[in-house]
């Protein structure tokens, strides 16, 4: 009975529910039927295919280089603004800062959208810049709306340091940037993953911001496979969906990998120093204060 429980059933159908799509669409990816729904047998040709559907790599290719640049900047822009969150405790305007930097969170993504285009028409307007929307109008407002993200998981991870360590580097003559880059940014490394890896994801799948601040020639690959799905689901459309699943899984396992293998150094490091611990005590013949005044 305990095998058929009530969570465990919903837990099996809550993972149907999302894994089970993807794996009808990788499957169909390999359909050689044009029909989507009618099963043709199994064929890579939609695959080799993509190779010349140029208009569809293109925006495959600039999606990917908008969402790298999205998380480097999101990573840069959302730490700075969580260490004025976590680090400076008062400061004139903090409540309105704080209000500012999660308000992308909140705010529906069309008045975002809507106030990034005046924004750029008004600049475009006032100093000539930018002249036509594209790549980099994308990549800020992706910035803007990721950053909040960052922050977020950047605070909490800050929130629960240990301030002593920082302080005791400090006091050892350490400056406030090198303490930042070589005893800080290790203990939060996890937390700039997370929010890297987030941003990349929110970016690359992002339609309702880029479809408001994009140019021509600037169509990214969620405008184009929903212009495309608009007149019908294209064989196309499943590899090229399916491409995405197999790097974004793929990208994600390595970073388990690797994060579980430095968890693991860093376990066996914990206890090979305290077994050098325990050795140097049994050899220097120590024994507890109670036995010494017995």
């Amino acid at each position: 009975m305990k095998r058929f429980s009530f969570s465990t059933v919903m837990l099996w159908v809550g993972l149907l529910f999302i894994y089970l799509p993807m794996v009808i669409l990788v499957i169909y990816s390999f359909n050689a039927s044009k029909l989507v729904t009618v099963w043709g047998g199994w064929s890579v040709k939609w695959y080799v295919g993509l190779l010349d559907n140029t208009q569809l790599m293109n925006s495959v290719g600039r999606s990917l280089e908008i969402a790298v640049y999205t998380a480097i900047a999101a990573v840069a822009l959302g730490t700075l603004a969580a260490f004025v969150l976590t680090r400076i405790p008062r400061f004139r305007g903090r409540t309105m800062f704080g209000g500012m930097v999660t308000a992308p969170l909140v705010m529906p993504e069309v008045i975002t959208g809507l106030s990034l285009l005046l924004l750029f028409v008004a600049m475009a307007q006032l100093i000539g810049w930018p002249q036509e929307r594209g790549i980099v109008t994308i990549w800020i407002a992706h910035t803007t709306f990721c950053a909040a993200y960052v922050a977020i998981v950047v605070s909490a991870r800050l929130r629960e340091l240990d301030l002593s360590i920082e302080e005791a580097a400090m006091d050892l003559g350490a400056r406030p940037w090198k303490v930042f880059l070589l005893i800080t940014i290790p203990m939060i490394a996890p937390s700039l993953a997370a929010g890297a890896m987030m941003s990349f994801a929110l970016s690359l799948d992002d339609l309702v911001l880029a479809s408001f601040v994009s140019g021509p020639g600037s169509t990214t690959l969620p405008m184009e496979v929903f212009s495309a799905v608009r007149l019908g689901v294209k064989p196309e459309i499943n590899a090229v969906a399916s491409l995405i699943l197999l790097t974004v899984s793929l990208f994600t396992f390595f970073a388990w990998f690797f994060t579980r293998q430095a968890e693991e150094r860093r376990k066996r490091a914990i206890q090979q120093a305290m077994e050098t611990m325990a050795e140097e005590a049994a050899s220097s013949n120590w024994k507890p204060a109670s036995t010494q005044t017995a």
